[in-house]
């Protein structure tokens, strides 16, 4: 017999704002609890000393995570010169001491130049990346470390935005995957004083933003009221900048079947938002489809209908 899931289905998404010192899967953990909700999902760690942008999926929402985790990043970082810490951010312990009263913004603004593009990094000791089932933290945590093998990412912007004395701030647009402390870790070195983080924060994952966050203690409050429902996101909110396809109920029918159809004036390739047209100028999400070479459009995610 199949087992019941406790609590209530709740579908949709919530960007919340992480605090400081809370890790992704507590952040998840709270919200569960909160919602009293079957099913909650993260879309991308954010380190415990991070804060910002943690989008959060409930439900039928989880099944398009994936495209959030695999989305571009924006992150403002506060970094401290002259100190190298073990985990390359302020929660790790201090390894090593350098002057960097000698580094100017100029040396900074040259430095930076070679974390932009399409670079190489190897992935921290102290990243949630997995060794044999491991994260890598708990390894490291333990005194392990594994040689790891460089992943390539593109910087789209990495600026200066702010220095003075041994801080300096930058805002850095990424892909999936950069290491922000390994920015900074590898630009102390460069300047020949070492760094680390001592503040970061996601501005943005995929298509949402800060303007889209709530704060735990607004969603407490909404929660005790029983209006905290309202606080959460369309699913089809996590695909929003995808192109849409609407389908007429007849060819949504067959879609939902499993079968590509013909859909006139869809895009030529790549990935797309599929809406039923209703009555009127409603239309209801469906899922997400790829386009065929053939030019049909085929199912690759779709929604439970309630």
């Amino acid at each position: 017999m199949a087992r019941r899931r406790r609590g209530r289905p709740v579908n949709g998404v919530i960007v919340v704002d992480k605090p400081r010192g809370m890790s992704s899967n507590d952040a998840v953990q709270k919200a569960k609890r909160l919602f009293n909700a079957q099913k909650v999902g993260h879309t991308g760690a954010l380190d415990p000393l991070a804060t910002g942008v943690l989008p959060l999926c409930f439900g039928e929402a989880t099944k398009f995570s994936q495209y959030l985790l695999d989305s571009d990043k924006k992150y403002w970082v506060r970094i401290m010169l002259g100190v190298a810490t073990n985990s390359g951010d302020a929660d790790g312990q201090v390894i090593e001491e350098r002057p960097a009263g000698n580094v100017t913004g100029k040396d900074i603004e040259k430095a930076l130049c070679f974390f932009r593009g399409e670079i190489d990094q190897v992935p921290s000791m102290f990243s949630a990346v997995k060794h044999k089932g491991q994260p890598l933290y708990k390894l490291a945590r333990q005194g392990i470390e594994i040689e790891r093998e460089a992943r390539r990412v593109n910087i789209y912007s990495n600026e200066l935005v702010a220095f003075e004395g041994d801080r300096l701030e930058l805002e850095i647009h990424c892909s999936k995957g950069t290491y922000i402390r390994t920015i900074a870790e590898e630009l102390g070195e460069m300047l020949g004083c070492g760094a680390h983080v001592i503040a970061l924060r996601r501005r943005q994952a995929g298509p949402y933003t800060e303007e889209d966050l709530v704060t735990f203690e607004l969603l407490e409050v909404r929660c005790e009221a029983r209006t905290a429902d309202e606080l959460l996101q369309p699913i089809s909110s996590a695909v929003r900048e995808w192109p849409e396809v609407r389908l007429s109920d007849n060819t949504a029918y067959y879609l939902r079947q499993g079968q590509p159809v013909i859909v006139p004036h869809a895009p030529t390739s790549g990935c797309v938002r599929l809406s039923e047209v209703l009555d009127g100028d409603a239309v209801r999400f469906l899922g997400v489809g790829q386009i065929l070479d053939d030019g049909r459009v085929a199912p690759k995610r779709l929604v439970v209908e309630a």
